[in-house]
C-alpha cells in the first residue's frame, strides 16, 4: 500500500518542471522532499495528490491510478496541506478544521466529527484560538490550523487518534484502515517558531508511527529532516538526485553539491554517539 509515482514528467507551458521521476510513499514512514527553490518540490506534492495531471507515467494511489480516480475516493484516502491557502470568508477556526470531515460527511456522525476536531485542534495547539475569525490569525497560526484540518481528515473514520498516548516503542505499524492513508505537507513549518515546528513535526511523525500514515513533508532545514524523516528524496532542477535512508543521503559531498553552498557535519555533543549536525559553512563563519 503506497502513494507511488511512476516515471513521471510534468510540462508547463512547453517547460519540464519535473523529469522522469519515481519515488514511493510507504504506510507509516516520513518521507522528506528535499531541494533548492525551483527544483520542483511543490509540482511532485501537487501530482501525487492528484491536482495535476502529467504528461508522462502514472501516479497510484493504494495500486490505483489517481487520474481514473473520484476526487472524493482520493480524498478520503489522503490529506494535503499547502503551502498557502486564501481563505477571505470569516469562518470560525472551529469551522476550517471541521472542512476536513467533508469528505466523510455521508458516512461519518456528527458527534465522532466533533471530537476529531476537538483532538486535532489540541495537537495543533490551538484550542486558545479555536473560536477566533480564521483571517485575522498570523501566517504561523493559519499552519496550525490547516495541519488540524489535515489530521480530521487523514483520520478517516478509524477511533485510533483517539488514544491520549503514542507507543512506547519506535515500531511502525501497519495501517487500521482497509486502505493506506497519506498526509501531503507543503513546507509546514514556514511561518512557525521553533517551538512550534518540532510540535508539528512531532505529530506528523506520530501520525506515521500510531497510525500508520504515509507522511509526505516538504522541508529545508537538514537536521528537520535528520531527526524526523525516515527516508528523504533530493530534487535538482525538477530530476530526482538521491533517494534514500536519510543516513545514506544526507551527506555534506551530495548537499554542498546540489544546494551550491559548502555543508559540513559537527559533532552533536548532545546527541546519541556519532550524531552529527549539518551546518552550511558560510553561515558559520
Amino acid at each position: 500500500m503506497s502513494l507511488t509515482a511512476h516515471n513521471i514528467s510534468f510540462l508547463a507551458r512547453g517547460r519540464y518542471l519535473l523529469r522522469d521521476i519515481s519515488v514511493s510513499l510507504v504506510a507509516g514512514e516520513v518521507l522528506a522532499v528535499l531541494g533548492p527553490n525551483g527544483a520542483g518540490k511543490s509540482t511532485l506534492l501537487k501530482v501525487l495528490a492528484g491536482e495535476h495531471g502529467v504528461a508522462h507515467g502514472t501516479v497510484t494511489q493504494n495500486g490505483r491510478d489517481v487520474s481514473k480516480q473520484p476526487a472524493l475516493t482520493l480524498a478520503q484516502e489522503r490529506a494535503v496541506m499547502p503551502q498557502a491557502t486564501s481563505m477571505t470568508f470569516p469562518f470560525a477556526v472551529r469551522d476550517v478544521v471541521a472542512l476536513g470531515r467533508s469528505p466523510f460527511r455521508k458516512i461519518s456522525t456528527r458527534k465522532h466529527d466533533q471530537t476529531l476536531v476537538e483532538r486535532a485542534i489540541a495537537l495543533a495547539d490551538i484550542g486558545h484560538l479555536a473560536d477566533r475569525a480564521y483571517p485575522a490569525l498570523s501566517g504561523g497560526e493559519k499552519q496550525r490550523v490547516h495541519l488540524a484540518r489535515a489530521l480530521v481528515q487523514v483520520w478517516g473514520m478509524d477511533d485510533s487518534n483517539l488514544s491520549e498516548t503514542a507507543p512506547t516503542n519506535d515500531k511502525i505499524l501497519a495501517p487500521k484502515s482497509d486502505q493506506a492513508r497519506f498526509m501531503l505537507l507543503d513546507e509546514p513549518t514556514s511561518g512557525l517558531d521553533v517551538a512550534h515546528q518540532h510540535a508539528l513535526l512531532s505529530v506528523a511523525r506520530r501520525e506515521a508511527r500510531q497510525n500508520g500514515v504515509g507522511v509526505l513533508m516538504i522541508l529545508h532545514d537538514f537536521n528537520q529532516v535528520t531527526a524526523y524523516a525516515d527516508r528523504v528524496a533530493v530534487l535538482q532542477g525538477g530530476e530526482m538526485v538521491a533517494q534514500g535512508a536519510v543516513g545514506d543521503v544526507m551527506t555534506p559531498d551530495l548537499l554542498s553539491t546540489v544546494f551550491k553552498s559548502p555543508i559540513r557535519a559537527i559533532p552533536d555533543p548532545d546527541g546519541p554517539e556519532g550524531a552529527a549536525v549539518l551546518v552550511s559553512q558560510a553561515a558559520s563563519g
